[in-house]
């Protein structure tokens, strides 16, 4: 059976490899890009494109009727920003503050309950997090506006697995630290092996696993 695959926020980094390798083991993909550059290269790729802006309320609420009739088995929301590279107590400006907030933290609460209905009966969703978020494994503040929205993502998280319990399995995943545009050429991760490991991590969900925070490999994190 056809697995059936939405990404959202597709157009590059780990949302983009996670694309290309689900499409080389012949999964349907549905992925989403905010502008017609980020489209066009889905489209070449192979997968089924929807243009959607999660930081734009009219954007998402035109989601439900684009996937109309769409079951998918497995969905990542994936899309988010980093912001300003802070080491200390730098107070964020109000634009760096809402477009963190807004990308990392309203636009999974946007667009999750406009997938409720298209979710197949077991699906698994999972939201990119980061281990900066874990309250428990924090030990430094560099980042602090990035952390917040992290913490808070997992937040929401959370209350996604008990909304959704017994319908999907849903968790929070960390990618590792990857060599992407957000995490930089020292990074100490590629961005093939990450997406290869959590598409292992998703497909490994079990229904004990609802609401968990999982490292890319399946490790579980600290909160």
């Amino acid at each position: 059976m056809t697995n059936t695959v939405l990404i959202v926020g597709a157009s590059r980094g780990i949302g983009l490899e996670l694309v290309r390798q689900y499409l080389a083991d012949g999964a349907r993909i549905f992925a989403t890009a905010r502008n017609e550059a980020g489209l066009k290269q889905l489209r070449d790729e192979g997968a089924r494109v929807l243009k959607l802006d999660v930081t734009d309320a009219a954007s998402v609420s035109g989601l439900a009727w684009q996937i109309d009739g769409e079951i998918f088995d497995t969905v990542v929301v994936n899309a988010g920003v980093y912001g300003p590279r802070t080491n200390g107590l730098q107070t964020p400006t109000e634009a760096d503050f809402d477009q963190v907030m807004r990308t990392n933290v309203l636009g999974p609460m946007r667009v999750i309950p406009q997938l409720v209905d298209a979710l197949a009966e077991g699906a698994k969703l999972g939201v990119i997090s980061s281990r900066m978020g874990s309250m428990g494994l924090r030990s430094n503040g560099s980042g602090w506006l990035y952390r917040a929205s992290k913490a808070a993502v997992n937040s929401v998280l959370k209350d996604v697995s008990f909304a959704l319990a017994g319908k999907a399995i849903c968790v929070a995943l960390h990618p590792g630290w990857v060599r992407t545009d957000m995490g930089g050429s020292d990074a100490d991760l590629d961005v093939n092996d990450s997406a290869r490991d959590l598409r292992r991590t998703l497909a490994a969900l079990t229904p004990a696993d609802n609401g968990a925070f999982l490292n890319h490999d399946g490790q579980p994190l600290a909160w």
